[in-house]
């Protein structure tokens, strides 16, 4: 979505909001429920009734949005999986995708 600024000038500006991305855990066989809680509620900020909800999407469906961000900080949070799932020896894995 767009906003217009007007200055009453012939320098009039657009601006645009940035686009946003989904933050998606994946389901696998190894990392256990109690891991993927716990990434939910440190890196995602989830409570624990929401982070449980997610991670039983996760679950059931192969998949779960952990969260919507700008495309900075979607990147950070995949990484952040990623780094935390290696220290812990669990193949947990984050994607993105554009909303």
């Amino acid at each position: 979505m767009a906003t217009r600024i007007e200055y009453g000038t012939d320098t009039d500006i657009e601006l645009q909001e940035p686009k946003k991305y989904k933050v998606i855990l994946l389901n696998d066989n190894y990392s256990t429920v109690e891991f993927v809680i716990q990434i939910l509620v440190q890196i995602f900020k989830k409570n624990l009734d929401d982070a449980t909800a997610i991670t039983m999407n996760i679950h059931e469906q192969g998949r779960g949005v952990c969260g919507i961000y700008t495309y900075e900080i979607a990147q950070t949070k995949v990484a952040q999986v990623r780094n935390n799932a290696r220290k812990a020896e669990f193949t947990l894995k984050a994607i993105m995708e554009e909303e």
